[in-house]
């Protein structure tokens, strides 16, 4: 298990004009401060990563369709390796992911897929480190 990322499940409140869908509340665990928000959507069989937010701590939501999460822990001392989550409405939660831990992420749903990162610094392109692919050995074909 990656040390400090976990998921929280969400609350979806059923209201008669559409549902109500909880992301994070300042005495959330995971919470680490407000920085930004933005949404980011993801093709069916598409792949985004390798990044490593070396200051950010990011909290995941995935509101539409589902999403495979891949982090990666190389921090010295770590022999964590990968971990994998599966976000989506069925398990509708939020995943927190620390600071230096990389991440990537796959559209598992026939339709786009939209995550919201909560983030608890504005982005900084100078604290971001980014990989290619074949940069970090894993099998993505496996979970398709």
């Amino acid at each position: 298990m990656v040390k400090n990322a976990f998921t929280t499940p969400l609350d979806i409140i059923d209201t008669p004009g559409g549902n109500v869908m909880h992301a994070i509340k300042k005495s959330s665990e995971g919470y680490a401060g407000f920085g930004e928000a933005y949404f980011s959507q993801i093709k069916y069989g598409n792949i985004k990563g390798w990044k490593r937010h070396n200051s950010m701590t990011l909290n995941l939501v995935v509101p539409i369709g589902k999403i495979k999460f891949v982090l990666f822990d190389d921090r010295k001392g770590s022999n964590s390796g990968f971990q994998e989550f599966t976000l989506s409405i069925d398990n509708y939660s939020r995943l927190t992911v620390p600071p230096k831990i990389w991440v990537g992420f796959q559209g598992l749903s026939e339709s786009n897929s939209m995550l919201l990162n909560i983030a608890d610094i504005q982005h900084n392109r100078l604290e971001v480190d980014v990989l290619e692919l074949d940069d970090i050995k894993y099998n993505w074909s496996e979970t398709k």
